[in-house]
């Protein structure tokens, strides 16, 4: 499937591999995000139900300079689990520092990888429990091809994280792009465009969209590799819900969860009881085609997918011995910040929702630790008055509230 685009992608990100990355900030932190962090994975791919102990085989299809790759290897060293992640990628450039980075962590459970996704059937490769494919199938010549490609080497039960561009909050881009294609045509060396590019940026005058639309930020902050990927990107198509949904089933696979899953809830931008009256008779793709309508500043879309054949096990909120978890947060710390009004404020790229929270949400929240049960959060408030019936009550409030933003989740059983 190799083209004149295709070929010119190649050299763009041995040029400009993305996104920039200094081995020498690993000491400083981790980048942590979505798809493939451990505890998504484990809540919303398997159902929190696959043993900890179980070794979880993960490929990162077009790896780059190794985000979701050193997230994942990190998570599972830091957590003692057994596993490897494998890293897949073309370009030489971004394999040196994504080995960088991993050897500046001392991770030894990643495996590296030369070549393409389209060439994984009869690879060898695989299977994987989970496969990691983040900004790359919306630069394919046939991203069906790319996801088929995925799914050959998917393991029985397992998932994948996905991420691609959406429209909407990607106003401005494909303007911009359509000038330099004018000004910078895609023969010309990728250092020549990228230096028109930064003189376009500089003299584009303010009723450019892209002057407008505060949610991409890449030309801003991402250095010439932000910048060439947003702007010059030879092949850069954008899917709305329903084409993405169409892309996934079309590949024999089907969306388990759209993060964060408030985000696709129309109900949360629409309190008028006759619109919601209206959004009730709608399926699970339009309510969510009709979030990303009506919101505008969706510029990505990240799912977790998995077998259409394949049930996904329920998360097991109401078994005493499941351990809930926050992602990235400190229960004590989440809970003594809430409001008392009993709502949580959330912002998503400048949309304030607020979500409602039961009595109880403090005082679960200040006991989440990642080791305390249900059961024994419930104990505990037992112990000061609060009737068991009372938490396993307000319980569902709470998940409907945390569990839609991605940050309350259950824990892989050990």
């Amino acid at each position: 499937m190799t083209d004149a685009a295709d070929r010119q992608l190649a050299a763009q990100y041995e040029a400009f591999p993305y996104p920039a990355r200094d081995p020498r900030e690993e000491s400083k932190r981790l980048i942590v995000g979505s798809p493939s962090h451990l505890r998504e994975i484990d809540h919303w791919i398997f159902g929190s139900r696959r043993p900890a102990s179980q070794p979880l085989r993960a490929l990162v299809a077009g790896g780059g300079t190794g985000d979701g790759t050193i997230m994942l290897a990190q998570h599972l060293a830091w957590a003692g689990r057994p596993g490897s992640v494998t890293w897949l990628d073309r370009s030489t450039t971004a394999r040196r520092i994504v080995e960088a980075r991993a050897a500046a962590r001392r991770l030894d459970n990643i495996r590296f990888e030369a070549g393409s996704l389209l060439e994984l059937p009869g690879s060898g490769l695989g299977p994987f429990d989970y496969i990691d494919c983040c900004g790359v199938l919306h630069h394919l010549p046939d991203p069906l091809a790319g996801l088929q490609a995925l799914a050959s080497v998917l393991a029985p039960g397992g998932g994948m994280g996905l991420m691609v561009y959406a429209p909407h909050g990607r106003t401005g881009v494909y303007m911009l792009q359509d000038a330099l294609r004018l000004l910078a045509p895609a023969e010309e060396p990728p250092a020549a465009r990228v230096e028109v590019a930064r003189r376009l940026w500089k003299q584009a005058p303010e009723t450019a969209w892209l002057r407008r639309n505060p949610w991409l930020t890449d030309h801003l902050s991402g250095g010439d590799a932000g910048l060439y990927d947003l702007l010059l990107n030879p092949r850069d198509v954008a899917f709305t819900v329903p084409a993405l949904e169409a892309l996934v089933r079309a590949a024999g696979l089907r969306i388990a969860c759209w993060v964060e899953p408030v985000r696709y809830d129309p109900d949360a931008y629409l309190p008028d009881p006759k619109l919601r009256a209206r959004t009730a008779a709608l399926d699970p793709v339009q309510r969510a085609a009709l979030a990303e309508a009506i919101t505008g500043n969706m510029g990505i879309h990240i799912v977790y997918c998995v077998r259409a054949g394949d049930p996904v096990p329920e998360v097991p909120w109401d078994n005493p011995e499941a351990v809930p978890v926050l992602r990235e947060m400190e229960g004590p710390t989440l809970a003594k910040g809430l409001p008392r009004d009993g709502t949580l404020p959330v912002t998503f790229d400048g949309l304030r929702v607020n979500l409602p929270l039961p009595r109880l949400a403090p005082a679960i929240l200040q006991r989440v630790d990642g080791r305390r049960s249900l059961g024994a959060i419930a104990d505990e408030l037992a112990a000061n008055g609060i009737a068991r019936e009372q938490f396993w009550r307000e319980l569902p409030a709470l998940r409907r509230a945390m569990e839609a933003m991605n940050r309350l989740l259950i824990a892989a059983p050990a």
